[in-house]
């Protein structure tokens, strides 16, 4: 079967990336600044914990119920509004006279995310073709990924051209309303074509409006995995750690983001040809190697090298993680079971974090990373023995 690039892809698809692209060059040319403008209004790391964790845990609550409220319609308002969220929330963030705006500020940021992932994956994976699942995801990470890398370079050029970090605020506001406002004008709500691939039949679970035995087997897979993705930003300490000049460290991040740009539309065309559930298990057993490799990292040029493979990871396998969650759902569930997963993933971020953060200052960085590689090595494992969650190739595109 012969690779078909982004050819063929539905309109909704290349909209929902470009959303996604606009959305993170207004988001990524703010976070990386956040801990320096929240130190200008006299807050520290601790109110900085504060901020991001109850703002994370918003999101992952608001999932939920966003999917489940998705499958009745319309999808298109929930996706317009929680991109529109965001974007006026970071205009507040660039207003805050105190921290406590700030927290008020990236909560509803977060409340918009919440509200938008379930119903924009779901309408994504419906308007997909059969074998096109993958591709479609593949392409709204990698311009996701795009947008991330792009962000703080315009920070970046903002600030050397002498504008204020306020100001950068509110610039990358309006780039950010972008998104809804291109989603508001051409945005439909796009319905699928043909059934998911291994979606389950009327009646498996008992109820029409049951999510199969399956899902909950990979969602629960998921969060074990979950509970070994700690923040990045531990891998962003250990690269200065070994060394790394802090001038460097955005250089890093900029690569690292790259790569995933690079890898994402490939990473969901190759889940389209072979059985996800073993990429899948596959690119977690990356992620487990990775990390591994960062606990015992000791020179700048490995850690180098070890943030290109962790970002190949994330290339090859993130489009293919959502994929499946369109294969083990049944058509018309498809929004509470991408709501499950979201809530899920983003609950179990928080005690993983939380986890490595504790064993780094018992133990040092080994210690911690060495244990979020085991938890994913154990996920992996798990998914890999479990061939009925994706253990066979999804079904092929039928020609035009």
């Amino acid at each position: 079967m012969r690779w078909r690039g982004l050819r063929g892809l539905p309109r909704v698809v290349w909209l929902l990336g470009l959303a996604s692209f606009l959305n993170d060059v207004s988001s990524e040319a703010i976070f990386p600044l956040l801990p320096l403008y929240l130190a200008s209004l006299g807050a520290g790391m601790g109110t900085l914990g504060v901020v991001e964790g109850s703002a994370d845990a918003l999101a992952s609550l608001v999932k939920v119920a966003a999917g489940r409220l998705s499958d009745r319609g319309p999808r298109r308002l929930l996706i317009v509004g929680g991109y529109a969220l965001p974007a006026l929330a970071r205009a507040g963030i660039a207003a805050a006279l105190r921290p406590g705006h700030v927290l008020a500020a990236r909560l509803v940021d977060r409340l918009g995310k919440g509200i938008r992932s379930a119903p924009r994956d779901a309408l994504l994976a419906d308007a997909a073709l059969v074998g096109d699942v993958g591709r479609a995801f593949g392409l709204q990470r990698s311009l996701d990924h795009l947008g991330a890398a792009i962000g703080p370079l315009v920070a970046s050029v903002l600030l050397a051209a002498g504008a204020s970090v306020r100001r950068a605020f509110f610039v990358a506001a309006a780039l950010g309303l972008l998104a809804p406002l291109l989603l508001l004008a051409r945005l439909g709500e796009a319905r699928g074509r043909d059934p998911a691939p291994g979606g389950a039949p009327p009646g498996e679970a008992g109820a029409p409006d049951a999510l199969p035995w399956r899902f909950w087997r990979y969602l629960a897979l998921a969060t074990l995995f979950a509970l070994g993705n700690s923040s990045d930003a531990f891998l962003v300490a250990k690269a200065s750690e070994v060394g790394f000049a802090p001038a460097a460290v955005p250089l890093l991040w900029f690569g690292h983001h790259l790569v995933k740009t690079l890898t994402g539309a490939p990473g969901g065309a190759l889940s389209d040809r072979l059985p996800r559930g073993k990429l899948v298990a596959s690119g977690w057993a990356a992620y487990a190697a990775a990390y591994l490799g960062f606990a015992f990292a000791r020179t700048p040029l490995a850690v180098a090298l070890l943030f290109g493979f962790y970002a190949l990871y994330h290339g090859l396998t993130e489009a293919a993680e959502r994929a499946l969650v369109a294969d083990v759902a049944g058509r018309g569930l498809r929004g509470r079971a991408y709501g499950w997963y979201h809530g899920a993933v983003g609950l179990g971020a928080l005690p993983a974090s939380l986890l490595t953060g504790w064993l780094w200052e018992r133990h040092g960085s080994t210690v911690a990373l060495a244990t979020s590689g085991l938890l994913a090595a154990a996920a992996a494992l798990g998914l890999a023995l479990s061939p009925r969650i994706g253990g066979t190739a999804p079904v092929a595109r039928e020609s035009a």
